[in-house]
């Protein structure tokens, strides 16, 4: 049952190619609050308590509007049409084939170069949270149909916030979304190494080097996570470090709604975040190449590893594998996912 009452806030945060765009908050009765943008559909804060009571802001993001304009990571944005990759740019779909921008060297990812993230939604207020909507043109990105799509975040005094995502075409289409949140439970400056991370998977894609899977679905092996630090499973020498870049296969447990993702623990902090989710997998990825251009809510450029992103999602590439589940959405149908994430600390 979700539980809420919350109060939300706006006001003008500035214009974007000659739309209004407003910074929105949600706080819930225990003075825990997050913060979001209709530019990009962004969450730009999670402002929750720790084990000593104390507030502070989980995942990063931005003072300003410009920074993510600016900014090239996705920091908390809704990515669309199509999360991460899709293989050499394009796919077939009933026999036509749909070429798209290859804003990755030879592939495209998040949706091309002018993506959802750096779009202005419009937005509603209503009893059941915020929402933000997207009309994306037939032939947008290179992808079919016109297609409409809702965000409604929903901020609870259980501190959850719930994202749903609703969407659909006039023609038969691809799609998948997620939100791109870098985490950092430790409300401070700082890498997240020793953070620890469960994540409900016993099956990984299979990947080339350009981070695009082969279609082999494999055992998670050595790089399954299960209340480890995520350092444990990075590859440390004393000139580099690499991270992870992996779509984990979720497993079928409970309820649909309900599925738990993941789990992340920060022991300094105390703070503790669960992800559930309808999507059948979540990408792990530890921000290798994080780099900002502008400060971050902690006065200073974030750097790679300083926060980690669960993206809850379809496959990637899966228009271009038979063997994966598919995210066609026809003209008669309704998409709707749900990514609900879940702070509370021990």
């Amino acid at each position: 049952m979700i539980v809420s009452n919350t109060k939300i806030s706006y006001e003008q945060w500035g214009q974007h190619a000659g739309e209004q765009v407003c910074i929105f908050k949600m706080e819930n009765e225990g003075g825990a609050y997050v913060e979001l943008t209709n530019y990009g559909a962004t969450l730009v804060s999670a402002v929750v308590p720790d084990a000593r009571g104390q507030l502070g802001n989980t995942v990063l993001g931005f003072k300003s509007l410009q920074a993510y304009i600016d900014e090239r990571c996705y920091i908390g944005a809704t990515i669309g049409r199509y999360a991460n990759r899709i293989s050499g740019a394009k796919f077939k779909l009933d026999g036509t084939t749909y070429h798209l921008e290859n804003n990755d060297g030879k592939n495209t990812n998040h949706g091309g170069n002018h993506g959802f993230n750096s779009r202005v939604f419009k937005y509603a207020i209503t009893a059941d949270g915020l929402f933000f909507t997207l009309l994306s043109k037939d032939g947008d990105g290179g992808f079919p149909g016109n297609l409409e799509l809702t965000v409604n975040y929903h901020w609870t005094d259980l501190n959850e916030l719930i994202i749903t995502y609703f969407a659909s075409t006039d023609k038969k289409t691809v799609a998948s979304f997620t939100n791109h949140a870098y985490f950092n439970l430790s409300g401070k400056n700082g890498k997240i190494y020793d953070h620890l991370l469960t994540v409900y998977a016993d099956q990984v894609l299979d990947n080339d080097a350009d981070y695009v899977p082969t279609g082999l679905i494999k055992s998670t092996g050595k790089i399954a996570f299960d209340g480890i630090p995520i350092r444990n499973k990075m590859k440390i020498t004393d000139n580099s470090i690499v991270g992870l870049n992996d779509c984990y296969v979720l497993n079928e447990q409970g309820n649909k709604l309900h599925k738990l993702a993941a789990k992340l623990f920060e022991k300094e902090s105390g703070r503790k975040l669960e992800v559930y989710t309808t999507y059948p997998a979540v990408m792990v990825y530890t921000g290798d190449y994080l780099q900002s251009e502008h400060e971050g809510h902690n006065s200073r450029q974030y750097g790679a590893f300083e926060g980690l992103c669960l993206e809850c999602q379809h496959y990637p590439d899966s228009p271009n594998h038979s063997n994966f589940p598919s995210t066609v959405l026809d003209a008669e149908d309704v998409y709707q996912e749900t990514i609900a994430y879940k702070f509370s600390h021990i």
